[in-house]
């Protein structure tokens, strides 16, 4: 809860006649409007010369003098509302693997700032990285993404989720590019059944006319590639390429890769290892939406799975090599034991 304080003037009589100043008694009046936690206030040079109204949250109470002034405050760091003027990490994917549930969990962290639109995708969408008449390649407007932000006095890194990212190669490195010091997160999911879910998404919308083995059949004759935005069930369930890809651009200490399925099964776990790994405190009494799951009426059918594990099974064991991961539970004959 804030509380608001008044400042008693103990210098001498010659401050009494400059603006926001009094004797006794008078409440600092704004120019500006600071909220304040965290630490002490008497070294800040905006305190103490001009009359600001001071919001102050917080612990532990003390004395702090600056120009005769003396007030009792809580301990506190002063904080002025400010604009995101870049980003610190960004979700890069995969698509169906839980992208929806961390950045449900991020959103409620008083220390992050989120993109409001997340349709932006800035860094796969070629408008925004366009080229000159001359055929030169401009720089990118990073004032089209940062103005996507909402400003605040709270937050201490800023984040973007896109799960189009790690499959688009060109984004990996425009990220890379914008900042080399990217912390980037990645969810990964049973390959088989996140390229299900995403043909059920395509099936629902009306997107997708053919039958999910079909639809396997027609990616391995043709190696279909519609953008980041397209079909392509195979190869956005080829984690091991992209990556390597991604391994190629950041250092693995500035890559967090989740298991999809530790993530249903162990949110606040997965959610602690993320805040630790972007900088912020861990949070409790976190909300759990568990959206975009579970929602299809079809189900994956034993011909289906068994199919698709064998298109699957080099990459998986690369995943396991890549990560030092047991991915057995995304192998068929554990799958359907599973299931029985």
């Amino acid at each position: 809860m804030h509380r608001f304080f008044h400042l008693v003037d103990k210098s001498p009589s010659r401050h009494s006649a400059q603006p926001g100043f009094c004797r006794r008694g008078l409440e600092f009046r704004a120019l500006g409007t600071f909220a304040l936690r965290g630490a002490a206030i008497c070294n800040t040079p905006s305190y103490g010369n001009f009359g600001v109204r001071l919001m102050v949250s917080g612990a532990e109470s003390h004395h702090t003098k600056r120009h005769g002034l003396r007030a009792e405050l809580p301990r506190a760091r002063l904080f002025r509302r400010r604009k995101v003027d870049h980003v610190n990490f960004v979700v890069a994917g995969v698509q169906k693997a839980g992208t929806t549930a961390l950045h449900d969990f991020l959103a409620q962290h008083p220390h992050v700032a989120l993109l409001r639109d997340q349709a932006l995708h800035f860094f796969d969408k070629e408008e925004h990285f366009s080229s000159s008449q001359a055929g030169l390649v401009t720089e990118p407007d990073y004032d089209v993404l940062l103005k996507n932000f909402d400003s605040g006095w709270r937050w201490r890194v800023a984040g973007e989720v896109t799960a189009d990212y790690l499959y688009y190669p060109r984004a990996l490195e425009r990220i890379a590019r914008y900042n080399a010091d990217m912390k980037v997160i990645v969810s990964l999911r049973n390959p088989v059944e996140r390229a299900f879910s995403q043909w059920n998404m395509r099936r629902e919308k009306g997107q997708e006319p053919l039958e999910f083995l079909d639809a396997l059949k027609r990616d391995q004759e043709t190696g279909i590639w519609r953008g980041p935005r397209g079909n392509a069930y195979i190869a956005r369930s080829l984690y091991s390429v992209q990556l390597e890809k991604l391994y190629n651009l950041f250092p693995r200490k500035q890559v967090l890769v989740l298991k999809y399925e530790e993530l249903r099964r162990n949110p606040f776990g997965a959610i602690d290892r993320v805040f630790d790994f972007i900088g912020v405190k861990r949070l409790r009494n976190l909300r759990n939406r568990q959206r975009n799951v579970g929602s299809y009426s079809r189900k994956l059918t034993s011909e289906e799975r068994e199919y698709g594990s064998a298109i699957f099974e080099e990459d998986i064991t690369n995943v396991e090599n890549l990560l030092g991961w047991d991915c057995n539970d995304w192998r068929v004959k554990a799958a359907v034991s599973a299931a029985t």
